[in-house]
């Protein structure tokens, strides 16, 4: 178990990210003139570019940390977040990335107000979005934290602050055109990692991934190969695969990146990459979850935290020394920056492009006057973060990114695909189901047993289950589709046919 105090090479290897970060950000501030540079990298990312980028965006601390944790302290039910994580890909390429491109500018509701009355519908994505940013900036934070207090020795706190704060440089002075280079070298170091991970802990037993599940089934029993230890309810099982299917094409900072690249098509390919590049990540988290489970163990991983978040970074110490925990511990740090920058750039575009110069301005709002405003919200987010950061100390960081899923998934999703797809969907219909999408998983969350017998120490909860999704979602859809057909919008209607054309050639001139 490491002690506690400074790593050389972590550090150095931080101080070389955070040095090449801001790099970047220098560069991109040049290039930063206008709202379409700040939030999409002026349209002018390729597919390859934005695949990588997509896949930083999405490999989170989650992904590296809590889900190898997870499945080190439970087994074979961690396979249902990596596969969970993944199959939602499919329905973002063929449901959602080619239209979102065509039909929107910087954020999703510009898609769901394509053809609805503006301010009503914004006012309510922009709550659905800031609230999916919420849960998985939570994520973030605590990894962050529990990362730097395991290096440096420094209080969890300071480490929360300290992430918040190199964030926000090259979120406001970079923008998307930052964040998105950020992203594409942190995926490369990501999945570099994971790999040279992974081969390692295979060289201990042979290449024989079975003679580490045998090993893993000897130490701790068949149990660990076996679903029921960590979601033992079907109904929670098949609430969380939901939630995580389908929360992929509700994630405001996926979306936003199908606005980096010129074209539909581009978006559809971008797509591609990402797939396969997720893919063979969530592949090796399963290997370096049993790796820690057998080379570290679960007592010494619950030592250092309860969470089990820090089981990839144990593992690295365990089988290459604390030069490869360092240099682990930089990717880990490395991919915690990357995703939070874009949590924040999809919240301050939510707060500045849809709530402030659609609603407040009435969408005349000069460019200057909206970098201004993102700015400042990102100034505001960077603080929330720091904040959620400190108050969700001690949580599982894949779990928070769950319910982070659970909510995009039943507040984002069926406000996005009735647009595109139904005829009758009204801006009234629009707003029911997004606020009651997100009110009522945010609820359910509430009287969940995650927050009344995991953080407030009751004996039981209200609501049985951990997941809300297959609650939540259907009756999305439904309040969606009733109050649509209860308050009709003959105008809305008649633009689906627009809609509908720009969907499959773009906009025309």
């Amino acid at each position: 178990m490491p002690s506690g105090g400074p790593n050389t090479v972590a550090m150095t290897g931080f101080v070389i990210f955070i040095g090449l970060s801001l790099l970047i950000t220098w560069w991109a501030a040049k290039r930063t003139r206008n709202t379409k540079d700040f939030y999409a990298a002026g349209g002018s990312v390729t597919a390859l570019q934005n695949g990588l980028a997509l896949a930083g965006d999405y490999m989170s601390a989650a992904s590296f940390l809590g889900i190898a944790g997870m499945v080190a302290l439970n087994g074979f039910d961690g396979l249902i977040y990596s596969i969970g994580f993944l199959v939602g890909w499919p329905v973002v390429v063929c449901l959602i990335a080619e239209p979102l491109r065509n039909l929107g500018r910087f954020t999703f509701s510009d898609v769901v107000a394509f053809r609805l009355r503006q301010a009503p519908v914004r006012v309510a994505a922009a709550a659905g979005s800031l609230a999916v940013v919420a849960f998985y900036l939570i994520a973030q934070m605590v990894g962050a934290g529990n990362l730097i207090r395991l290096l440096f020795g420094l209080d969890y706190e300071i480490a929360v602050a300290i992430v918040g704060v190199v964030m926000l440089a090259y979120v406001l002075f970079g923008g998307m055109i930052a964040t998105t280079w950020v992203q594409i070298v942190k995926a490369v170091l990501l999945l570099s990692g994971a790999f040279m991970l992974a081969f390692m802990v295979l060289v201990q037993f042979s290449f024989n991934p079975l003679a580490l599940f045998s090993a893993a089934a000897n130490e701790y029993g068949p149990s660990v190969l076996a679903p029921g230890r960590l979601v033992s309810d079907p109904i929670d099982a098949i609430s969380l695969g939901l939630a995580l299917m389908f929360g992929t094409a509700g994630l405001p900072h996926i979306l936003m990146r199908f606005y980096t690249v010129p074209d539909g098509r581009t978006a559809r390919v971008s797509v591609m990459y990402a797939t396969a590049l997720i893919g063979g990540f969530y592949l090796l988290t399963f290997i370096l979850g049993f790796g820690a489970m057998v080379l570290v163990g679960q007592t010494g991983i619950r030592a250092v935290d309860a969470g089990g978040n820090m089981a990839a970074p144990l593992l690295a110490q365990a089988v290459g020394g604390q030069a490869f925990l360092g240099f682990i511990a930089a990717v880990a740090f490395a991919t915690i920056l990357a995703v939070v920058a874009g949590l924040t750039l999809a919240g301050a575009a939510a707060l500045s492009h849809d709530v402030y110069v659609h609603v407040f301005r009435h969408g005349h709002a000069s460019e200057k006057e909206e970098l201004l405003v993102a700015r400042s919200a990102t100034i505001l987010l960077a603080v929330f973060a720091i904040i959620l950061g400190i108050l969700f100390k001690g949580q599982n960081v894949a779990y928070m990114v769950g319910l982070a899923f659970a909510i995009a998934a039943s507040a984002n999703f069926p406000a996005l695909v009735l647009s595109m797809f139904w005829k009758p969907f009204t801006t009234r219909g629009a707003q029911a189901s997004i606020l009651f999408g997100t009110i009522a998983t945010l609820a359910l969350i509430y009287v969940s047993p995650t927050i009344q017998v995991d953080l407030l120490r009751h004996e039981s909860a209200w609501f049985p289950y951990r997941n809300p999704g297959l609650f939540t979602i259907p009756l999305s859809f439904a309040v969606g589709v009733i109050v649509s057909w209860l308050t009709p919008e003959p105008a809305a209607a008649e633009a689906f046919v627009k809609l509908e054309q720009q969907i499959h050639f773009g906009e025309l001139n």
